[in-house]
């Protein structure tokens, strides 16, 4: 990830964490407010001390942050959003943490509509 894309101060945080809008799953919280500075968008990961030691918290920042860069084309643009990891997360595997991310974006509807909706086909009258 690069740095242009990470939230990085404490004023930054606190004004996603006061005026933005969040949603959760089991495993991860999203806050997540529009920007006009965030090109394409900034992301910010927390992992407190309950979920683990130095070397648990830094690893799961690394995999969300990796997982966040992969799928960076499918994510909208100019929002500032942080990511908040939860202890269930911790006994995850890759493939289903980077589900769960998707989802809990899914739900706070930061993920662009990629393929559109296939119309439906008109069924032939019978003559």
């Amino acid at each position: 990830m690069h740095r242009k894309l990470r939230l990085k101060n404490r004023n930054d945080f606190n004004r996603v964490y006061r005026a933005g809008k969040s949603f959760a799953n089991g495993q991860f919280v999203v806050y997540w407010s529009r920007q006009r500075i965030a090109d394409p968008f900034r992301l910010g990961v927390s992992a407190s001390k309950k979920i683990g030691n130095a070397v648990v918290r830094n690893r799961m920042r690394r995999v969300v942050k990796e997982i966040v860069r992969l799928n960076r084309d499918r994510i909208v643009p100019n929002i500032d959003f942080i990511l908040i990891v939860r202890k269930p997360a911790v006994e995850m595997q890759t493939k289903d943490l980077e589900r769960s991310v998707l989802h809990v974006l899914k739900r706070a509807g930061l993920l662009k509509n990629t393929v559109p909706p296939k119309a439906a086909k008109p069924v032939p009258k019978p003559d």
